[in-house]
């Protein structure tokens, strides 16, 4: 990541043009919207909604959003008029805006092992808030004071990691949290998306956590990636933006991209 971002998004706007069609996915949380303990009260920071509505009613940007929750979560929190593309659960599953729904099958003995780990930590989960996924094990510990999350940590690391090696999962953690993950990663929504788009313009992939680095990987000499979060670190993303302000004026300036080329007029 260069420290001047301006040229970068500068020579990305500068890319959009008529005939073809930008894409644009976003994770959610941290991205989109500030964390909250109670992630269904995890709403998009003020002014995201209407820059993405403003997009939307353009009728040229194809928007997506690629989340680690599961899919149907997202339209009501996103508020959007019309339904969009949604990803969930990290790619396993594949939520059309015609109402389809995909997902990936697991094979048989790491689905067993995964409804163990339900079973197990939804009779104790720890001290932590436990959140059972159709693909992944998932412990968060946000909130808690740091002797309670480091004994959460401690426990849960004990219990997931064994089945890390070799049992057909990954351990990745985020912030304040850690899943023990079974089937594909972000990086399959970006290549699925891109093979599937003969028109495509610019592509652009904006994410705030570790589980959003297989995206922007995925996105390298593709497409521009984005790490979103209030402080930078190390990233395989191009630029970094500090919600919301940042996040708030690129929205801004891809909208008015479309709205300049003749991609935007009827």
């Amino acid at each position: 990541m260069t420290a001047d971002t301006a040229p970068i998004l500068n020579r990305f706007f500068s890319g959009f043009a008529a005939g073809r069609r930008p894409l644009l996915l976003l994770d959610y949380d941290g991205t989109l919207a500030p964390f909250h303990v109670d992630r269904f009260q995890a709403v998009p920071w003020p002014g995201a909604r209407e820059l993405l509505q403003q997009i939307q009613d353009q009728q040229v940007t194809r928007m997506v959003v690629v989340t680690g929750r599961p899919g149907s979560e997202i339209g009501s929190l996103l508020g959007l008029r019309e339904p969009i593309e949604i990803w969930g659960l990290h790619g396993f599953e594949r939520l059309h805006p015609d109402g389809r729904h995909e997902r990936e099958h697991l094979p048989d003995p790491v689905q067993r092992n995964l409804s163990a780990v339900h079973e197990q930590l939804t009779g104790d989960s720890f001290g932590g808030l436990y959140e059972a996924k159709p693909n992944a094990a998932v412990m968060h510990w946000r909130g808690l004071s740091a002797q309670q999350a480091a004994e959460v940590e401690r426990r849960t690391r004990a219990l997931f990691e064994p089945l890390a090696h070799g049992q057909g999962f990954r351990l990745l953690p985020f912030e304040a949290g850690l899943e023990l993950r079974a089937g594909r990663d972000k990086s399959a929504a970006v290549d699925t998306l891109l093979s599937e788009c003969a028109d495509c313009g610019p592509a652009a992939y904006l994410g705030d956590d570790l589980t959003d680095e297989a995206a922007f990987r995925a996105l390298q000499g593709r497409g521009l990636s984005v790490l979103v979060r209030p402080e930078l670190r190390d990233t395989a993303a191009d630029v970094w933006l500090k919600p919301p302000e940042a996040l708030l004026d690129f929205l801004e300036r891809w909208r008015d991209a479309v709205e300049e080329s003749s991609l935007g007029r009827k």
